[in-house]
């Protein structure tokens, strides 16, 4: 008898765990909110820590879209979700009603909306961008200020969003510091005459090569790394980026005047993946992703019975680990229809 899982999300898991699964016999429905699949791999310039183009993994997962056996539903979502026995029946936005023996959940991560550190000034002053901005200026080939002109000096702030009481995330992002090292020395290879400043609270490069690309950043390209936190930036007249940050090693004080600032946004649970937890009862944790049932060997699995995660829906991860994560979700979902053969 011929099975069928559904996965909700076309990002970076959901389309490995589609592939995995079309490739083992399994017929697959793969729903994606957006018209294209790939998720936040498609705003991105290169990668950390080897900088790979980010286009060469996006090629790869592009062919997994192509799969026979995969039936993509684009610019899709989930409506309504409801457990029967031995099979889950969901119902889209389109109308359309499938059931599944099996679900699997990879609808990723947000990045934190900057504009809820107003201290910060992002969509308040012009010259105040995010991480995400700053990829888009990458792919495009020029970093560019509002006037057109090019900057000579910029700051990124490290943990915007993370670690943060105020805004209820007390987790740590896991990626903002490679991200901001990695950003740091590409500005420095566009803008050779430019000057970059890191502003960080603590310096954490947990990943293969990750140390290795921050001395690279430090002894190759010159970046700076100011160990406090920015307390608030403000606009000159003339549109220069004005911040106010403590140098905890230092032990005084400091007042910049920059070109640009850049804000390392964190990671959130997706507005997708809080949808599906309210219409489904899928249980979620402190850090408002979705909760496995043991975070040591039970990492893909829910508390509904038949429903299994994949990737950044659980926490923060890099490419390599949610491809790991979503393989290992396939895994769990074959024992699981193994044994619900017998």
């Amino acid at each position: 008898m011929s099975k069928h899982v559904i996965v909700i999300g076309g990002g970076v898991a959901g389309l490995e765990a589609a592939g995995r699964l079309s490739k083992a016999g399994i017929g697959v429905s793969l729903i994606e909110k957006e018209s294209k699949t790939g998720g936040h791999l498609n705003n991105w310039y290169k990668l950390f820590p080897d900088r790979r183009d980010s286009v060469e993994v996006k090629e790869y997962l592009d062919g997994i879209s192509l799969i026979e056996g995969i039936k993509l539903l684009a610019d899709t979502t989930v409506e309504k979700f409801t457990r029967n026995r031995n099979h889950i029946s969901v119902t889209t936005s389109s109308g359309q009603e499938m059931d599944a023996d099996a679900v699997i959940v990879a609808t990723g991560f947000d990045l934190f909306k900057s504009a809820r550190k107003e201290e910060y000034g992002y969509g308040i002053y012009e010259n105040v961008i995010t991480s995400s901005d700053l990829e888009e200026m990458f792919r495009n080939g020029k970093i560019k200020l509002s006037t057109g002109a090019s900057p000579r000096t910029i700051g990124i702030v490290h943990c915007v969003g993370s670690r943060d009481e105020k805004v209820g995330n007390l987790y740590c992002s896991k990626l903002c510091c490679v991200t901001a090292v990695k950003q740091a020395i590409e500005i420095r290879e566009h803008l050779p005459e430019s000057k970059v400043f890191c502003f960080y609270m603590d310096m954490r490069m947990g990943g293969a090569h990750y140390e290795e690309l921050y001395r690279e950043a430090q002894e190759s390209y010159g970046v700076s790394f100011i160990r406090g936190k920015v307390s608030e930036a403000g606009e000159t007249i003339d549109h220069k980026i004005v911040i106010k940050v403590e140098d905890t090693l230092a032990g005084r004080p400091l007042k910049m005047e920059l070109d640009m600032l850049v804000l390392m946004a964190g990671m959130e649970m997706s507005e997708g993946g809080r949808k599906i937890a309210a219409i489904t009862g899928l249980e979620t944790g402190d850090n408002r992703f979705f909760a496995a049932t043991d975070n040591h060997y039970g990492s893909n699995r829910s508390n509904i019975k038949g429903v299994f995660y994949a990737g950044t829906c659980t926490a923060p991860m890099n490419i390599t680990e949610t491809i790991s994560h979503a393989r290992s979700a396939v895994s769990e979902v074959m024992d699981y229809l193994k044994e619900a053969n017998k």
